[in-house]
């Protein structure tokens, strides 16, 4: 069917005027007359008859203006669509991130843009880092927010938004709370470490190789980031964490630093994005929404 003149037909039958629909559609009389005459031949079937200075429609071009009209608003619907996607305000955004990110930024981050966006769908999937790289390369996801790591693979552009500060916690009570101590000194009390594989684990035991001392006393080992800073609070051992992870309960007194000398770890937090591809608009959107939420003093 020649969708020109269903087009034709279909202003015809919303006007019940071919005077008044050419006029809309800036063409001359005859030639919409024409193009509903080339419809009518081509279907076999009579729309439209003459009717004082108007038209009326036959009962197949009442039912024929009815499709018309779910066809046409159809189309005003996909056009909606592909602007909006267009703009980034439709659509959807996958992003996947590791523990830190995911759990004491993305949050705030996503909540906020989805203020501002609301008719974009976003999907989190939290990860390790290994694994959120492989996310990005294979085209899981549009964007990944990684922490503790530099080196990324070669098909990956990353973009280091901030530093953390890695510290050492203890309970406020403990006898190293708020005090400066040597690193040899630290590592003789009992530490709560995450699972094997954890990035603080693994930097922790890289800071004491590098200053030639021994590797904490592993009191506890637990898998689970919560469950590791509530043994701490709880009154036991010492933990090596980001900043992030612990803010708010320095903030309310439950543990406390110990300054261990010539220690000064930073635990970056990168953007990371696929090599030499083109972000759509709602990624763009989404990354200048962090860029705004990442505190001066941390860019």
């Amino acid at each position: 069917m020649n969708l020109h003149a269903l087009r034709l037909f279909y202003t015809v039958a919303e006007k019940r005027s071919v005077t008044r629909a050419a006029e809309e559609l800036n063409i001359s009389q005859p030639a919409v007359t024409a193009q509903i005459k080339r419809l009518e031949q081509e279907i076999d079937l009579t729309l439209i008859s003459p009717k004082g200075r108007g038209i009326f429609l036959t009962p197949a071009g009442e039912q024929l203006a009815k499709h018309a009209k779910r066809l046409f608003s159809l189309e005003c619907e996909i056009e909606s669509s592909i602007q909006q996607y267009r703009d980034g305000t439709a659509g959807k955004l996958r992003i996947v991130a590791t523990y830190l990110p995911a759990n004491f930024l993305l949050p705030k981050w996503i909540g906020l843009y989805k203020q501002q966006y609301p008719e974009v769908e976003v999907e989190l999937t939290t990860t390790n880092s290994s694994k959120a790289i492989d996310h990005l390369i294979n085209y899981q996801a549009e964007i990944a927010l990684i922490g503790g790591r530099r080196e990324f693979h070669s098909l990956i552009t990353s973009n280091e938004l901030f530093e953390d500060q890695m510290l050492f916690i203890v309970h406020k009570n403990h006898k190293f709370a708020g005090k400066k101590v040597a690193l040899s000194e630290i590592v003789r009390e009992p530490f709560v470490f995450r699972e094997e594989g954890s990035s603080s684990r693994e930097k922790l035991f890289s800071l004491c190789k590098i200053h030639n001392v021994n590797k904490p006393i592993i009191g506890l080992q637990i898998n689970g980031l919560n469950e590791t800073i509530r043994t701490v609070i709880a009154g036991y051992g010492v933990t090596f964490v980001s900043s992030l992870e612990v803010n708010e309960h320095l903030a309310q007194e439950q543990v406390a630093i110990v300054y261990v000398e010539e220690v000064n770890l930073k635990n970056p937090i990168s953007l990371c994005t696929r090599e030499k591809d083109e972000l759509t608009n709602i990624a763009l959107n989404f990354i200048d929404s962090i860029e705004t939420e990442v505190p001066p003093t941390k860019r």
